[in-house]
């Protein structure tokens, strides 16, 4: 016979215990980045239970009251209010709001039709005012119940509470007042200015009249500042011009080149986007300043619009974006994605209008900030097609721009170095051939996408022989002469995988000039690495080597030097000055220098010098170095 095993009765369920001071190290170190946001969920829950009262009595009074002095910091709103029971619920409970409704049917479901205007989302309420807060009063009186009397709900910051029911004398209309009194060490965060700095940084576009009073017996002040600046009416375009550029000195402390509206009503965005007066790198993510329902979420915002709006800096007012936890910043998400796409392509927008209908602001905007819209056009081939006119480029005609460029070079050719397009530019330019520099940021790019909105273009990276090919020959018999001189060259010049041409070219000052493309360097680089590789290496890179030109030193038999050089009977003078050019050319090409090179250079050099101080018994620097081994 089994036995059945008896069962250990279920012991009752315990809740989770919080320890307050750990709740307030939690907030103050790791939620949030500073103790000002008090003041924001101060103001976040009194236009919340304004918002909720609104819903239940449309006619009720709207107001908010703001007020400190003595290190004491006060709220009072005509908001919902609570009953004892909801204020044990409510004001202690972690996650728990009274906006989520009280049991009546009928109110619920009306704060239900409102709830997507509060701007509190998860409940942490009051207990986050505890970073500043030794001390926190609530007097509240319900509109839900109004038979109800007042309550007193009175917490410390060693985590105990008490609450009581006050007579109907101490507040005889509905709504919550809340004082708190500074903790050791946060007095600073109570002073009235600071109160009052931060009361309208976070709120001057709530809904409702909020008003600051220091307790020094004047009026209060209003806080808030409606409606936005962006959304006010002017009496003309230059006056409106005019109060978005001191909105903008204000906010982010420059006069904006222009202006941008960023009105998305389907998204539910409003704002304006400011565009920087001088050229910032467009690795630099600017902070956007971003509202949610009026209240300031963050300041900033680094992912509301396209990394290529690094020219802008925007301040907009959402109410269907969603924050994080922390409430200061933006949640990444889809409809955030979806947003930010349809931001940029209202930026865009309003470079489409300005090439339309205003050029002039166009090209003093382009000035600044060409390189932003480079980025854009890498993108969007309809506007780089919008954009051809005015992007400036810089080319061997001169700064200017692809289709002034184009009217005049078909085929196009451009360097991906601004060292390799300094050196060939003059060159080129007195040989017609059509240069572009497209060292520079996202030039290269584009470029590669100027066939797709201009197909009668050909665009193909410089090559030495493109280059060759357009400078003067020279006579057959001129070269023909001058034959043994330039077998010297070249097999001086061997080991550095150069080859040697005679051309004639302009200007005259140039004697010689350094060319090779990816190609040859890449031959080049191969051959290096044969030379270090072990036998399995070197013939697996010597199966490897292709027929790719090798680099081309270009000498220029209209340079008289050149004409000397190529004269000059001692064989072993002409071998180290061609070494001479190759390495002055080299220098002059901003290449970096291989150690064959660096030795090459170091031998010519002493060469030159054993020749200047010995002329009567030239002396070729290789036989140096074979003396000294």
């Amino acid at each position: 016979m089994t036995s059945t095993p008896t069962s250990t009765p279920m012991s009752a369920p315990h809740s989770f215990q919080v320890d307050l001071r750990g709740l307030v190290d939690l907030l103050s170190h790791h939620l949030y980045s500073s103790p000002r946001v008090y003041v924001r969920e101060l103001l976040q829950n009194a236009v919340d239970a304004v918002t909720a009262r609104q819903a239940i009595d449309p006619e009720a009074q709207a107001g908010i009251r703001l007020s400190a002095s003595g290190g004491r910091v006060t709220i009072e709103d005509s908001g919902i209010g609570l009953t004892a029971a909801e204020a044990h619920s409510f004001l202690a409970t972690i996650g728990r709001s009274s906006k989520r409704g009280g049991g009546d049917e009928l109110h619920d479901q009306a704060l239900e039709a409102t709830r997507r205007e509060f701007l509190g989302q998860f409940g942490i309420g009051l207990l986050a005012c505890f970073v500043v807060a030794r001390q926190i009063r609530v007097v509240t009186r319900s509109a839900r119940d109004p038979q109800a009397p007042p309550v007193e709900w009175l917490a410390t910051d060693d985590g105990s509470y008490t609450v009581r029911e006050l007579p109907h004398a101490a507040r005889p209309e509905p709504g919550t007042t809340v004082v708190l009194e500074a903790r050791p060490g946060a007095a600073q965060w109570t002073v009235p200015a600071k109160v009052e700095e931060l009361a309208r940084d976070y709120g001057s576009l709530l809904p409702y009249d909020i008003t600051f009073d220091d307790g020094k017996g004047g009026e209060p002040r209003p806080v808030t500042d409606r409606p936005a600046v962006w959304e006010r009416a002017f009496p003309t375009p230059a006056a409106r011009r005019v109060a978005l550029a001191g909105h903008c000195a204000e906010l982010f402390g420059f006069a904006p080149l222009d202006t941008i509206d960023l009105d998305l009503p389907v998204a539910g965005v409003r704002g304006v986007a400011y565009v920087l007066p001088d050229p910032t790198s467009p690795a630099h993510r600017a902070g956007h300043r971003v509202h949610l329902k009026g209240m300031l979420l963050t300041q900033q915002a680094d992912n509301l619009l396209p990394d290529w709006a690094f020219f802008v800096r925007a301040v907009i007012d959402t109410d269907t974006l969603r924050p994080t936890a922390s409430r200061e910043n933006l949640y990444d998400d889809e409809t955030l994605s979806a947003v930010r796409e349809a931001l940029g392509a209202r930026i865009r927008g309003w470079l489409a209008e300005l090439a339309a209908s205003d050029p002039d602001r166009l090209a003093a905007f382009l000035r600044v900030h060409h390189l932003g819209v480079k980025s854009m056009a890498r993108h969007d081939s309809e506007l780089l097609g919008l954009m051809l006119p005015w992007l400036p480029f810089e080319t061997s005609a001169g700064s200017m721009s692809l289709q002034e460029f184009a009217a005049a070079h078909t085929d196009i050719h451009f360097t991906r170095t601004v060292e390799e397009f300094r050196q060939i530019a003059p060159i080129a330019a007195a040989h017609g051939l059509g240069v572009i520099n497209a060292g520079y940021t996202y030039d290269a790019d584009l470029l590669a996408l100027l066939p797709s909105v201009r197909p009668d273009l050909k665009v193909t990276e410089l090559d030495a022989g493109a280059v060759t090919e357009r400078l003067d020959p020279v006579p057959t018999a001129a070269e023909l002469a001058l034959a043994p001189f330039l077998a010297t060259a070249r097999t001086r010049l061997e080991a550095q995988s150069c080859d040697v041409v005679l051309r004639a070219f302009q200007p005259v000052t140039v004697p010689a000039l350094y060319l090779d493309d990816r190609q040859a360097r890449q031959e080049r680089d191969r051959t290096a690495a044969m030379e270090s590789a072990d036998s399995l290496w070197n013939g697996i890179l010597g199966a490897l080597r292709g027929s790719a030109p090798r680099a081309r030193l270009v000498l220029n038999h209209n340079n008289p030097l050149i004409r000397r050089i190529s004269g000059l009977q001692d064989e072993a003078l002409t071998g180290t000055a061609v070494e001479s050019l190759y390495g002055q050319a080299l220098l002059m090409s901003q290449r970096p220098l291989r150690p064959a090179d660096s030795a090459l250079l170091n031998r010519a050099f002493l060469g030159l010098l054993e020749w200047a101080t010995h002329s009567t018994h030239p002396i070729d620097a290789r036989d140096g170095e074979e003396d000294q081994k």
